[in-house]
């Protein structure tokens, strides 16, 4: 079954923890604003469906779908905003084609250390520049060159002006002391020294050292790791699942899973997919599908009553297929629900605004860009 998910671009942290490096990356697709006109300043009303941190969907009052990036707004700003969903909001920008064109130099360069000199900060726009015009070729390989040039001028600052937290505090956010899981005394002396290690070799921006000294660290943690998150047992696993499975199925699906396991820890991918893949085979038939009704209701438009008629019918037929296991004929019947469903994505799909004055409860906020 085929989903609309919402297009973002990524945010790639360049080291373990506590240091990141915003890197631009290309959004999945494209969208347009489906041949509806919008006017390239324009002020939108309406009440927030959702609130996504530096960015909100709304219902306008138009009836359309809105999607508003509120990223040129500071962070002190959009918490004044206190945005919650189902506020009424107002709403000033302009109209953007697709996702990716929020993410501009601005937004990236707010990441950076305050450091960088003006004459670093030039060849970082001329890059990022460049990754949008490459992002719009498809031509991704490039991109990745490209972000590891901006990663070499950018990571001399990050480091300098990176602060480790203590071997404590990196210790205590793994949640040991959640579950009162002591770390023995000479582990606990192993690991503030490979921690003092590792945290010097980053600090010297020496990567490959750096991670293997981590992959020690881990290997140290790992045993404590295991007991703060232990494995599933089959038996622990079918529960949760509430299936009604037959006795006589139990046996192999055990054999499958305990070896999925056993391939996952030896690090064995090709036997893990084929085993999982073979469990999923297995367990499928198992499980019950959604009804229509809830099927339905997972969608925020109305369809036609001729047309739920028409999906009601090939929903059924393509759950009773993928039960049986024809995936090759019950994707058949989800293509031709996509068919029908295809022309309400299209009216309802989002039209991107990147905001520059928003008013809500009263108070008037305009951008800093």
């Amino acid at each position: 079954m085929k989903k609309t998910t919402k297009k973002s671009w990524m945010i790639v942290s360049a080291l373990t923890i506590g240091m990141a490096v915003f890197t631009p990356h290309q959004a999945e697709a494209t969208t347009t604003t489906n041949e509806i006109t919008v006017k390239a300043e324009q002020q939108i009303k309406g009440s927030i469906k959702s609130v996504y941190g530096d960015s909100i969907a709304i219902k306008g009052k138009d009836g359309k779908n809105y999607y508003i990036d509120l990223q040129k707004f500071s962070d002190k700003q959009l918490e004044k905003m206190n945005l919650v969903e189902g506020q009424e909001i107002s709403v000033e920008g302009s109209l953007v084609q697709d996702y990716s064109d929020f993410y501009t130099f601005d937004t990236y360069k707010k990441s950076l250390p305050k450091e960088i000199t003006k004459e670093d900060l030039a060849k970082l726009e001329k890059l990022f520049n460049q990754t949008k015009k490459l992002e719009k070729e498809e031509k991704y390989d490039e991109v990745e060159k490209v972000n590891l040039e901006m990663d070499k001028i950018t990571k001399p600052y990050i480091l300098a002006s990176w602060v480790p937290i203590s071997f404590e505090e990196f210790i205590e956010e793994y949640g040991f002391s959640e579950k009162n899981i002591i770390i023995q005394e000479k582990d606990q002396k192993q690991l503030k020294d490979i921690y003092k290690q590792w945290i010097k070799l980053e600090k010297s921006n020496k990567e490959e050292d750096a991670q293997e000294k981590f992959d020690e660290f881990l290997k140290v943690l790992q045993p404590y790791l295991d007991a703060l998150n232990p494995p599933l047992t089959f038996e622990e696993y079918i529960s949760d699942l509430e299936l009604d499975i037959p006795a006589e199925a139990m046996p192999k699906l055990k054999t499958l899973y305990n070896d999925a396991k056993k391939a996952d820890k030896d690090n064995n991918d090709q036997l893990s997919d084929k085993l999982w893949g073979e469990f999923d085979e297995m367990i499928n038939p198992y499980f019950k599908p959604f009804s229509f009704e809830d099927y339905l209701s997972d969608f925020d438009f109305e369809i036609k009553a001729n047309d739920q008629k028409q999906l009601k019918k090939l929903y059924e037929e393509a759950t009773a297929l993928d039960k049986k296991g024809d995936y090759e004929k019950s994707q058949e019947k989800w293509d031709a629900i996509d068919k029908i469903l295809t022309p309400y994505y299209e009216a309802n799909k989002e039209i991107l605004i990147s905001a520059s004055k928003v008013t809500i409860n009263g108070k008037v906020y305009t951008s800093k860009h």
